[in-house]
């Protein structure tokens, strides 16, 4: 390997097999992880919206890749295009919604401690995954949104 080579390398390890998942509102698919982060693509169909939820050990870091987002974070709510991108720190309620025509995919950067589907806690979910002692908390609804 010649030095440039060497220069130039990235060192990071590719998941173990893709992981992947279909889920109601679309799906999710590992990049790439490595100690304390791991790199996701997201793709949520039209008119679809994940749930409202934070986590406890990590930070997330949303890039448009195509379609748009509109992004929940506490109780704000922001549209984004391709290539915009929001960060949702540790601990803050938020959700991915696609309330229009096209297909979404967003890259999801995480980075923490333990990066764990089990890390997620769900305060409010269209098909009915919210944690129960969750439920009580509903995020307000905003004009022109649909519940």
């Amino acid at each position: 390997m010649s030095q440039l080579e060497e220069l130039t390398q990235v060192e990071s390890t590719p998941a173990q097999g893709v992981q992947q998942e279909q889920r109601p509102w679309g799906s999710w698919k590992i990049l790439d992880e490595g100690p304390g982060y791991k790199i996701k693509l997201i793709e949520v169909s039209p008119s679809h919206r994940l749930s409202l939820q934070y986590h406890h050990f990590r930070t997330e870091h949303w890039v448009v890749l195509s379609g748009r987002a509109r992004i929940v974070i506490g109780d704000k709510y922001q549209d984004l295009d391709m290539l915009q991108s929001v960060i949702i720190p540790e601990g803050v309620v938020h959700r991915i919604e696609n309330p229009f025509k096209e297909p979404l995919q967003i890259v999801e950067v995480q980075r923490g401690e333990r990066l764990l589907e089990e890390d997620i806690v769900r305060l409010d979910d269209d098909y009915d995954r919210a944690d129960r002692i969750a439920r009580a908390y509903r995020a307000p609804i905003t004009e022109g949104e649909t519940a």
